[in-house]
């Protein structure tokens, strides 16, 4: 009872944050007191500068002189994220992500450094019920590769983009990836079929593959409603995951976004089995000047190995983005 009592208070808390935050934030850029402002700026600024700037170097060392103009796709993301589920022991981690992007090593080739590949983040249940598609980050998964982008447009043709490199252990372990994308505009109407499948090989974790597809359209200037499909196999697994979302997203304001979610996560080889199936509430705001964010998501989950008996969970994270550039609020 204390967890459900939890709960529901933490939920009338992000329902009380979403109501507030449906005002227009018209020169407001923070939420964070003064002196946090203060202790923040400085060290994002800084951070953020550094991350650019070893990116353009390794650039150009490899490439040419336009990588000290060229944009980059490079990043660093620190989070930290609690989570309880109903029934089981209360869990947070705090983890890092990063990504150094070096476009102008040739035309259309990059070098990419990158921490945890998709393909190590854990099984579909374990990333479709996260807030985000981060794993725990380990710096034995160390990925160094290039990466050949597709030159076709998405809309028209199917955009594939081959990879290779090594993840960095002793001893080195190779890879090779071949990811392939496809946009569909169904009938010149509002609906849009998006396609992104790949197909990987790790030395030490054999093979891989993934697809998932995006049905949406937007429903009002504000809203937009989804439909997704995830299925997954990984050798080292030997099980076809799978998984089907509706999503309703609706947009605030500026700064806040609201998520409405019902998920079904399966699994089948000789015959299918619902594992888990919930319905989720997330509420995602920008709480500083675009680069740091607040998740706060409640969910009742109905899983399989409770013999379906309702579970309340709650996900709470922060997360902040060190980059040149970022997109003010997404889901």
């Amino acid at each position: 009872m204390k967890g459900l009592r939890l709960l529901v208070a933490i939920s009338l808390v992000t329902l009380g944050l979403a109501v507030h935050a449906d005002t227009p934030d018209i020169d407001e850029d923070s939420d964070l007191p003064e002196w946090a402002e203060e202790r923040i700026g400085p060290f994002h600024t800084g951070l953020s500068r550094w991350v650019e700037s070893t990116s353009r170097r390794i650039d150009g060392f490899f490439g040419t002189t336009d990588a000290l103009s060229v944009d980059t796709d490079s990043y660093l993301r620190l989070s930290q994220e609690w989570d309880w589920r109903e029934g089981r022991p209360f869990d947070h981690d705090l983890s890092a992500r990063f990504r150094l992007d070096l476009p102008t090593t040739e035309e259309r080739l990059r070098l990419i450094i990158e921490s945890e590949p998709d393909e190590t983040r854990g099984t579909l249940s374990e990333r479709e019920s996260a807030l985000t598609d981060d794993g725990a980050s380990s710096f034995s998964d160390l990925l160094v590769g290039l990466s050949r982008l597709g030159d076709k447009d998405k809309s028209r043709h199917w955009n594939t983009q081959v990879g290779a490199g090594i993840k960095l252990r002793l001893p080195p372990e190779p890879y090779a990836r071949v990811t392939s994308q496809r946009l569909w505009t169904l009938e010149d109407g509002p609906w849009q079929l998006h396609s992104d499948n790949r197909f990987s090989w790790f030395n030490g974790d054999g093979y891989s593959a993934r697809t998932r597809w995006d049905l949406g359209r937007p429903v009002d200037e504000k809203r937009h409603l989804r439909f997704l499909t995830n299925v997954q196999w990984r050798e080292t697994e030997d099980t076809l995951e799978f998984s089907q979302a509706a999503e309703l997203n609706q947009r605030i304001n500026n700064r806040s976004v609201l998520r409405y979610s019902a998920v079904v996560l399966g699994e089948s080889l000789s015959h299918t089995t619902i594992e888990d199936s919930y319905l989720q509430l997330r509420f995602r705001r920008d709480i500083h000047k675009g680069f740091t964010f607040l998740d706060v998501a409640p969910s009742l989950h109905f899983p399989r190995d409770a013999d379906r008996d309702p579970r309340w969970g709650l996900t709470l994270r922060l997360e902040m983005y060190f980059r040149r550039h970022i997109d003010r609020v997404s889901l």
